[in-house]
């Protein structure tokens, strides 16, 4: 932990609603003047798009049916502990940007589904993660214990579910049974790198739908914020002022 080169990081599971904390981080950081490096955990993706579909098709001729983007052989996950234990340490460190569409990819002249070369970090005040992997631990690595403050976003899975399914058919073109697929390949790595972080998070927002979402894989729409509620969880809730939140938050 770093009084000096903090580390703040958002993990949660594809669909979750990470971006949307992340936009509210940033507004926040803009309001008060915080010099902040963003890094994108699909960063610490080990593969592109296209070398991504050949280990997949790899995987699948292996008998590895669980191979995803969610575990280990996917990600590069001592290169991310290394930026964490480094900013930690020295406010310094080298990432890279993953180019998810042409609009990204068009400053840099690359196509997209491709990485930018590996850079230092910008001068900042804090280091700001957003991924699926700001908690992780494993036998090699311990991402989390340079976390200063790790928030998980984990809403009850069949919202997850029909958040992923309508971001995936409308940004990226996917069918639901595509989407489908994707759930269920992932599932043996969520259960085992996904979800154990969020015993770790200092803080967790889960939201729940107060209305039927049972089938998630036939629902039209995303439950809105009037049809939810959200559960907040403080790992250590000494030194929180609960009533000044309930005070705050309305109809909390």
């Amino acid at each position: 932990m770093s009084i000096k080169h903090p580390v703040i990081a958002i993990t949660g599971s594809s669909g979750a609603g990470t971006t949307s904390v992340t936009r509210t981080f940033e507004n926040i950081f803009r309001r008060e003047g915080v010099a902040a490096a963003i890094v994108e955990g699909d960063s610490f993706h080990r593969y592109d798009r296209v070398a991504m579909k050949a280990a997949m098709a790899d995987a699948e001729r292996e008998a590895r049916p669980h191979f995803s983007h969610f575990g280990e052989d996917a990600n590069l996950f001592e290169e991310l502990q290394a930026l964490f234990s480094s900013y930690a340490e020295s406010g310094t460190g080298i990432s890279r940007k993953y180019l998810h569409n042409d609009e990204e990819a068009a400053p840099f002249k690359q196509p997209p589904g491709t990485f930018t070369a590996w850079a230092p970090l910008p001068e900042s005040e804090l280091l700001f993660y957003e991924g699926l992997h700001g908690g992780v631990t494993t036998e090699k690595v311990n991402v989390a214990r340079f976390v200063d403050l790790l928030i998980g976003v984990v809403p009850v899975i069949n919202l997850e579910w029909i958040q992923k399914i309508h971001r995936d058919k409308s940004t990226r073109g996917y069918s639901t049974e595509a989407v489908t697929d994707v759930i269920l390949r992932r599932m043996h790595e969520y259960v085992h790198y996904i979800c154990p972080q969020f015993t770790r998070t200092h803080i967790n927002f889960q939201r729940v739908p107060v209305v039927d979402t049972s089938n998630p894989f036939i629902a039209r729409t995303i439950p809105t914020a009037d049809e939810s509620l959200v559960v907040i969880r403080f790992a250590n809730p000494k030194g929180i002022d609960m009533p000044y939140l309930l005070s705050m938050l309305h109809d909390s």
